[in-house]
């Protein structure tokens, strides 16, 4: 069986990457294919793959502004030849689910998210005060069409997978489509809990510097209450979140962390901010594969991941709203409650997630995909 890959864009490793990394375990002989690649951006097992770009790739500034060239999207997903091929699996939250397929070859899609910038994230992107002039002029006449062309684009798929139930409303919505719910894997073996005796008293937030990930909303917490907290991530957001952060030596920017470096920083934290509300959420399990709990906005993917404080084994805690004063009172009581979380019960429900079972459910789906289509 011919096997195609498809991912939005390669230039850094996050979750929707430790996806694709466990695809290419699934089908290594596969053609991946995506708008830009930045070499050696994501792992040893995704840069050795066979990997063909789009002509965005060839454009001046694509590697480090990618975004940049987002009117250019759709016709570049569409421009890629998949004849041959037995198996298209995209791997989307942008526009790789648009990818036009034979006939004749099957075409499954892991789907991240419908197009958060057009959806229901276009405020945070676009709204005042979040781009200049210019740029929301050009968004709010563009966005109409691109709202078209991604639903219409959903009809090119065979099968949608999940990767929560709170997407599996979203493709519904979006979509009129139904789709199976399969969590996204984490790799339990990479992390060792430690003891609680021998934990940091930092608080770590690992994540994409853009704005719906609600990375402001804790510096400002953190340099109001004077905590450490670590920060791990490179987006378009970081030069105004380090504005933000000035003056607080309290707030760290981690520079130049690597895979190695983040692992320590999850076993060795206090517990880990999830401040944004996200579509599921790697990082959670992360923590919680390190034995670390998690403070989540009680909202999106989270909710399906993280125990909360109400089970007799919680993993991590709560709060309610995006403000200063309700991640306030969700630190108090995590101190209140700190010696409730149990390393050994967070690895626990992190390895339900495991990669193993993840492929094993994707191979799973994609087998009887191919039984049900003649």
């Amino acid at each position: 069986m011919r096997v195609a890959l498809v991912h939005d864009w390669l230039v850094s490793m996050r979750g929707g990457e430790r996806v694709l990394e466990a695809f290419c375990e699934l089908f290594p002989q596969a053609t991946l294919h995506t708008l830009v690649h930045r070499p050696g951006s994501c792992s040893p097992t995704i840069e050795q793959m066979k990997i063909k770009t789009s002509f965005l790739d060839r454009l001046p500034g694509a590697h480090e502004h990618h975004r940049s060239f987002w009117p250019l999207f759709a016709h570049a997903i569409e421009s890629f030849d998949f004849t041959g091929f037995d198996l298209v699996l995209s791997s989307s939250s942008c526009v790789a689910k648009g990818v036009v397929v034979p006939q004749r070859t099957l075409h499954a899609c892991y789907c991240h998210t419908p197009m958060r910038y057009v959806w229901e994230l276009f405020p945070d992107y676009f709204g005042q005060g979040k781009a200049n002039c210019l740029t929301r002029l050009a968004a709010h006449t563009i966005a109409p069409f691109w709202r078209i062309w991604d639903e219409s684009s959903s009809r090119r798929v065979d099968r949608f997978i999940a990767n929560s139930h709170n997407v599996e409303a979203r493709i519904a919505k979006r979509y009129g489509q139904s789709s199976i719910v399969i969590p996204p894997p984490v790799d339990a073996a990479r992390f060792c809990p430690r003891r609680v005796s021998e934990i940091g008293d930092y608080f770590l937030i690992v994540s994409a510097l853009v704005p719906y990930k609600r990375v402001d909303l804790a510096i400002e917490v953190f340099a109001r209450m004077k905590r450490p907290l670590k920060i791990v991530g490179q987006g378009p957001e970081r030069s105004n979140l380090e504005r933000l952060a000035q003056g607080h030596d309290n707030i760290e920017f981690v520079r130049n962390a690597t895979e190695a470096d983040v692992t320590s920083l999850f076993e060795n934290c206090k517990a880990l901010l999830f401040p944004g509300e996200e579509d599921a959420g790697i990082t959670p399990l992360e923590a919680q594969a390190a034995g670390r709990p998690v403070i989540a906005f009680g909202q999106g993917g989270a909710l399906e991941t993280v125990i909360g404080l109400d089970d007799e084994s919680p993993t991590g805690i709560f709060f309610e709203a995006q403000t200063t004063e309700s991640l306030i009172d969700a630190l108090e009581r995590f101190e209140a409650n700190f010696d409730r979380f149990d390393p050994s019960v967070a690895r626990a429900n992190a390895e339900r997630f495991d990669k193993n079972i993840f492929k094993a459910r994707i191979a799973e789906a994609i087998a009887d995909l191919g039984e049900r289509r003649p």
